[in-house]
């Protein structure tokens, strides 16, 4: 099983850690590779892009070729696909923001950096639908002002955080910043055709405030 987390910035390494971890502790075959290139996207079984800078991502995926030919495997193949943070922003319908065009992954109206600058980051437990409290990472995190038809599965104040359609999720938190597992496991349990995940302990890798 090939999952290509885009590979230009943000938390790359950190998906593919967890990935990584996820293959060695259960015994996966999972094969988890960072996508720079269009030809790295041949025969995924599932595709991520990470938390980041969002206009960056957006630049580098389009010079490369890269951003047409996701929307085509996830709108065309329906390949699984997780977007956190900035990925949750780049897969929208709607950014809020010229600067970044949304893919249209997810039926969902975002308002970037709606939390703030780095500065009002911070570390909140939320309740996720099938997951359970769940403590989430949120870094200059975007708002989902209109989820659309897509399913909330988490809020935070009254704003929905997580959100899945069909075999697609989004989130406005960072999954790949805690040593929790299970929203990866759950990530995976889509691509191989499920979508309920175990319970398992977590730790928070970064300090926000």
């Amino acid at each position: 099983m090939k999952i290509g987390v885009i590979g230009f910035q943000g938390d790359v390494e950190e998906h593919l850690d967890m990935f990584t971890k996820i293959s060695r502790e259960q015994n996966r075959e999972l094969s988890p590779i960072s996508v720079r290139r269009k030809e790295d996207l041949k025969d995924v079984s599932g595709i991520v892009i990470p938390g980041g800078e969002s206009t960056t991502i957006y630049k580098l995926t389009k010079e490369y070729e890269i951003y047409d030919e996701v929307k085509r495997l996830v709108l065309e193949n329906d390949v699984p696909f997780m977007g956190t943070c900035a990925g949750l922003i780049l897969s929208s319908a709607d950014t809020s923001d010229d600067r970044v065009i949304g893919m249209g992954l997810l039926d969902v109206k975002i308002n970037r950096n709606a939390y703030g600058r780095q500065a009002q980051s911070f570390i909140k437990d939320i309740d996720i639908d099938g997951l359970g409290k769940y403590t989430a990472v949120f870094i200059r995190a975007p708002i989902i002002k209109d989820p659309g038809s897509c399913r909330v599965m988490a809020y935070d104040r009254g704003n929905p955080v997580m959100v899945r359609s069909g075999r697609r999720i989004g989130l406005t938190f960072h999954p790949e910043l805690t040593h929790d597992l299970r929203i990866h496991e759950y990530f995976l349990n889509i691509v191989e055709g499920g979508g309920s995940v175990s319970s398992g302990s977590y730790e928070i890798k970064v300090g926000v405030s």
